[in-house]
């Protein structure tokens, strides 16, 4: 990465240092506490599937029962090996069992640890290897596929039938697109559990399930078959399920999860302390899955001003570094997130979305980073937003973008149209091939505006990291540090749904997922 900015490499190292001591401040506590979500997600892992009667998830049953008997903090993995070696049964036998009235969490015996822990042990690594198998088919597939062109073309499908999202995205990646995200069914993310099957009714969107992945991911493959490309799937790890949602993406094979530190806490209120400890593992999941992450600082631009709080944006991306590489991420998996949302009306506002885009790539050299598109100032002129939309595409092949989601001329009229997402797709396509190597061969000028706001932001981003480490983040975001948007500590959906860890805990994926974490082959290619 060329150096076009002159950053002070002293401020860029005390930028990430102090990120650093933040995230280790989460972490001196984090660990203390599971949650009934990455129970259910070590459920998941074990082989548990299914709902009883009620519609109710197996997971979710299992999980509360323990919760009910007053045994969950020393996890759900001791208990259930237990059963395992009492009953003679597989996990979900006895997740059947258990729903059906069959067993009594109470009536499992005791049994020497030495003999629960092998059971344990080796239901956690067959677990884990179907992950690694999963993930060495996605390396295989692409190594067989033609490389594609940086940045990657990334659109959306949104119809809340899955089956007409399948249609769609395959239709996406027959036009060019490269990556396709099924956005969630509105208001999921509060939902404390993970609806099952197929679903062909949703708001905004479409359920997260797990046979919803399977059904895209399976579209897609063909797409990719026909093209000899290999399209990647996206889906979101966020909300009262990060972790249950996380396991589902690394068993059908998922590419990218939208998975930031702090989204779920300033725009879904959900309780602080649990979407912190969520995160944690649900990126350990990801991490072990060579999954690459989305982050959500794009997201503090539409309540905030881009130009005044673009040094936000920076302070966020460093606290999710730390926070991800801490989870066993590597920083080929880190997709930090900006946007280009600088009001179009502000002279030399193009210059100043330069310089924020440049600034990023500049900090954060090995992140492919996920470059999110004009929202908060388009309008119902689609002449206009579609002039915008090039103008985004090309600061992206400027800067050297890698993962860029493609804006819509009809923005804020409707979900996109297949012609309206074939035209976006047109538009990168003409700019990033018109424009290839621009990027190369621009330099900007020494004390000129664009290195000027590029130092202010860093400045900036400096000061508020440096207040940060002083309060803390969880005062930080009490006070509206980010997106303009205050959320108390202690309150938020989610709490009760916090555990205190017995000193006996027990979840043999921390230990599988942290010391055996991989490297992501060739990243993007």
């Amino acid at each position: 990465m060329q150096n076009k900015l002159n950053l002070d490499q002293v401020k860029v190292d005390f930028a990430r240092d102090t990120a650093g001591k933040i995230a280790e401040n989460l972490h001196s506590w984090i660990g203390d506490y599971t949650t009934t979500t990455i129970e259910r997600a070590a459920a998941r892992l074990l082989g548990i599937d299914g709902v009883d009667k009620g519609g109710i998830p197996l997971a979710n049953v299992m999980v509360d029962k323990l919760l009910e008997a007053d045994m969950l903090d020393q996890g759900l993995v001791p208990w259930l090996a237990k059963a395992v070696a009492s009953r003679e049964e597989s996990p979900q036998d006895i997740a059947e069992a258990l729903v059906e009235g069959k067993l009594e969490v109470s009536s499992v015996p005791d049994i020497p640890s030495e003999k629960w822990r092998e059971i344990a042990e080796t239901l956690a690594e067959e677990a884990a290897s179907k992950i690694r198998t999963t993930r060495e088919k996605r390396e295989q597939i692409k190594k067989k596929a033609a490389p594609p062109n940086k940045p990657l073309l990334y659109v959306i499908v949104a119809t809340g039938n899955v089956y007409e999202d399948a249609l769609q995205a395959k239709a996406a990646a027959l036009q060019g697109a490269d990556i396709v995200a099924v956005i969630r069914h509105t208001g999921q993310s509060l939902l404390d559990y993970v609806p099952y099957g197929p679903t062909s009714e949703g708001f905004g969107g479409t359920y997260a399930t797990q046979e919803n992945f399977r059904i895209v991911r399976r579209a897609l493959d063909e797409a990719g078959e026909e093209t000899g490309r290999y399209i990647q799937l996206v889906n979101y790890a966020s909300g009262l399920c990060m972790p249950e949602i996380s396991v589902m993406g690394a068993i059908e094979r998922l590419d990218m999860m939208l998975n930031d530190a702090m989204y779920g806490i300033l725009f879904r209120d959900i309780n602080m302390k649990r979407t912190f400890i969520d995160q944690h593992f649900s990126r350990m999941v990801n991490a072990y899955a060579g999954i690459i992450i989305n982050t959500g600082e794009d997201n503090y631009l539409t309540t905030a001003d881009a130009y005044e709080q673009g040094h936000t944006v920076l302070a966020s991306q460093f606290i999710n570094e730390q926070l991800g590489l801490r989870s066993g991420l590597k920083e080929e998996q880190l997709g930090l997130g900006h946007a280009f949302e600088i009001d179009p009306a502000r002279e030399d506002g193009l210059l100043m979305e330069i310089a924020q885009a440049q600034l990023c790539r500049e900090l954060f050299p090995n992140s492919p980073l996920k470059y999110m598109p004009p929202t908060k100032h388009v309008t119902g002129d689609i002449f206009k937003t579609y002039l915008v939309n090039g103008m985004f595409n090309l600061v992206s092949v400027l800067t050297g973008q890698e993962i860029q989601l493609l804006g819509m001329l009809t923005e804020a009229i409707h979900t996109p149209f297949i012609s309206d997402r074939y035209l976006s797709i047109a538009n990168g396509q003409y700019i990033f091939n018109n424009a290839r190597n621009i990027g190369e061969e621009l330099f900007f000028k020494d004390g000129g505006r664009i290195q000027s706001r590029a130092d202010k932001l860093l400045n900036d981003a400096c000061a508020m990291l440096k207040e940060i480490e002083k309060i803390g983040l969880e005062a930080a975001m009490e006070k509206g540090f980010f997106a303009d948007i205050k959320r108390s500590s202690e309150g938020g959906k989610g709490s009760s749904g916090v555990i205190k860890k017995h000193e006996q805990y027990y979840n043999p994926f921390i230990d599988i997922f942290m010391n055996n974490s991989v490297t992501v082959g060739e990243g993007l290619s």
